[in-house]
């Protein structure tokens, strides 16, 4: 466990995680900035000691080249090791200077999900960035439910996936939009706000008030508190499956395991998470789960003991 008191860790509250080629860890905090851990050494980026625009990360994404893109509360920022490049509403084509989600299509365009924080309306949408050119979709010039994009996940067939903060699921072919809301589909909220695929294709969803839900592009699967082992119905960024098919969930009240039947739930009662609010998740190559919280900082597990293995430089 990593936190404020016993670690260089900046703060408390973890709200992204992404591991890199190399095995190093990027933290993204709601008021510290951005991390680098690479198992020993912790290097701490923020808008006093380098380029990033704002000290709130909330998305973190890699392209091919290793580039580091950081979604935060004030704009897009491009890291390449060396050099900052911030993309905002007044020097790009980005809709909205709060970023929530970040993912890469096969072709190497970058996808970004913004609009406005909580529950405040206005400006927002996704953008599509090829590095040069911007193209913008929003409730005005398309089919996009909602402007608040808050996760994104792109299958094998190409097809760009997004979570709204009230609008639902869409799904985006690049042409077609199709929609899936409380009213016309087994979705138990219209807040979306995480997104994962499992190997066969089916499409999982956290939601903040409806639980979980599974979709196989036919039918509906909906895990709630109080149909199943979920230990709660609001969950944010954290769903990671591991190499053996689990899913892996972060909620408000604490972290749990399912594998496709049984579930394992872990608190601050039973287990050594520091805090019952998980925020983020992420699994690196020796399948530890990393756990960001919303007040306890950042905690590893993993069954039997944890394997750490710090990266070389």
């Amino acid at each position: 466990m990593y936190n404020t008191d016993n670690s260089e860790l900046p703060d408390d509250r973890v709200i992204a995680l992404a591991f890199d080629a190399q095995g190093n860890l990027w933290i993204g905090t709601n008021h510290g900035g951005l991390v680098r851990f690479n198992g020993e050494t912790w290097t701490v980026y923020n808008t006093d000691n380098s380029g990033l625009p704002h000290d709130r990360v909330v998305a973190l994404a890699f392209d091919e080249q290793g580039n580091i893109w950081i979604g935060t509360h004030d704009g897009l920022a491009k890291f390449d090791q060396e050099t900052w490049t911030v993309y905002n509403t007044g020097n790009s084509g980005l809709p909205y200077n709060a970023v929530h989600a970040l993912a890469f299509d096969a072709q190497g365009n970058l996808w970004i999900g913004t609009g406005g924080l909580f529950f405040r309306l206005g400006g927002g949408g996704l953008a599509k960035f090829d590095g040069q050119a911007w193209t913008v979709y929003d409730t005005a010039n398309s089919g996009l439910p909602h402007n608040q994009v808050v996760a994104l996940a792109i299958d094998g067939q190409g097809n760009i996936w997004m979570g709204t903060r009230g609008g639902g699921l869409a799904k985006f072919n690049g042409e077609t939009w199709t929609v899936y809301d409380t009213s016309n589909s087994g979705l138990p909220h219209d807040r979306v706000t995480s997104l994962a695929f499992d190997e066969q294709g089916n499409i999982w969803m956290g939601s903040h008030g409806g639980g979980l839900a599974k979709f196989d592009q036919e039918n509906w699967t909906v895990y709630n508190a109080g149909n199943s082992g979920l230990p709660g119905n609001g969950l944010r960024k954290g769903l990671a499956f591991d190499e053996q098919g689990n899913i892996w969930i972060g909620t408000e009240r604490g972290l749990a395991k399912f594998d496709g039947e049984a579930w394992t739930v872990y608190n601050t009662r039973n287990s050594g998470l520091p805090d019952n609010w998980v925020w983020s998740l992420a699994i690196d190559e020796q399948e530890n789960i990393w756990i960001g919280t919303e007040s306890g900082g950042l905690a590893v597990y993993r069954e039997g003991g944890v394997i750490l293995t710090s990266v070389q430089e």
